[in-house]
């Protein structure tokens, strides 16, 4: 098998990992402390002893509130970022198991951090980029063409977020909805004419929504949701200009049309100088190692 490893760089901007309910299945966790990225973990306090267990106490942080949902925890790591004073800062969602880098139509899975610094990097080019993150493996396919990134679609699972982010009309980027909180996110900001970025160089490999225990799956599949309708629904009234729901693998699902959005244009920083050569950031490839 082949692996690419490069040298531990530590990340710019903080890294929170929100879970809740998979301290016995706690992929992302297991990748970072392998990868040697650092994190800290956002949990509510009646799992304490159990996440205490698998992980230094140093890197857990206790949320004030219970049961209240993924986004209630979204908004309050945004809140808690801002008042730690970082300008940027990442979010994980606790069932990501590998990351990959895809280079000339392979999938290299990376055995160190060094995707968080180079994306990084690539943020911190632009004025106006709000949203980045990795695009999931399943949707980049050896037969297919594919770019370093797509700009101004959805990012999911993984986002490198801009603190102090405000809309043109002053509004305070938080995230709003309960179901689909994420999707909503980037869709008010590329309303407002700004970008997002979905990288492809480095994708992410999540286990699939309601395969794992803990985190949303029990919302998911409660009654209240009505087959994942409600989650639909949610994101639909919300956006209905550019969302329907339909049904896909026997399950209610939103699509959204993101083409109104493709003339949303990144900005560079004043004075920003990009080399023009390859930066692999001492990123090897290796084989048959087993680190």
């Amino acid at each position: 098998m082949l692996m690419i490893i490069g040298v531990k760089m530590r990340n710019k901007y903080p890294i929170f990992i929100p879970t809740k309910g998979r301290y016995n299945t706690p992929m992302t966790i297991k990748m970072f402390q392998s990868h040697n990225v650092d994190f800290r973990i956002v949990i509510e306090k009646q799992e304490y002893e159990q996440y205490s267990k698998i992980i230094d106490k140093s890197k857990i942080i206790v949320v004030p509130h219970q049961n209240e949902g993924l986004t209630v925890t979204r908004n309050w790591i945004w809140d808690f970022a801002e008042n730690e004073g970082h300008e940027k800062f990442w979010t994980f969602d606790d069932n990501i198991g590998r990351v990959y880098r895809w280079n000339r139509n392979r999938r290299l899975q990376m055995k160190d951090g060094t995707y968080i610094k180079v994306i990084e990097d690539f943020a911190d080019r632009y004025d106006n980029l709000y949203i980045i993150g990795m695009n999931y493996t399943g949707f980049c396919k050896s037969s297919d063409l594919i770019p370093p990134y797509y700009p101004n679609t959805r990012v999911y699972s993984n986002m490198l977020l801009t603190t102090k982010a405000k809309l043109s009309n002053g509004e305070k980027l938080r995230n709003k909805l309960f179901y689909n909180d994420d999707t909503d996110l980037c869709l008010r900001v590329l309303k407002d004419g700004l970008p997002t970025i979905h990288s492809n160089a480095f994708l992410i490999d999540k286990a699939t929504t309601m395969t794992v225990k803990g985190g949303m799956t029990d919302y998911y599949l409660s009654d209240e949701c009505k087959g994942r309708l409600t989650f639909a629904e949610e994101l639909q009234q919300a956006h209905s200009d550019v969302t329907k729901i339909t049904q896909k693998f026997g399950r209610w699902h939103h699509q959204v049309n993101y083409k109104p959005f493709k003339k949303n244009k990144l900005i560079k920083k004043d004075g920003l100088i990009i080399e023009n050569k390859v930066n692999n950031y001492n990123m090897v490839l290796i084989k048959n190692i087993e680190l």
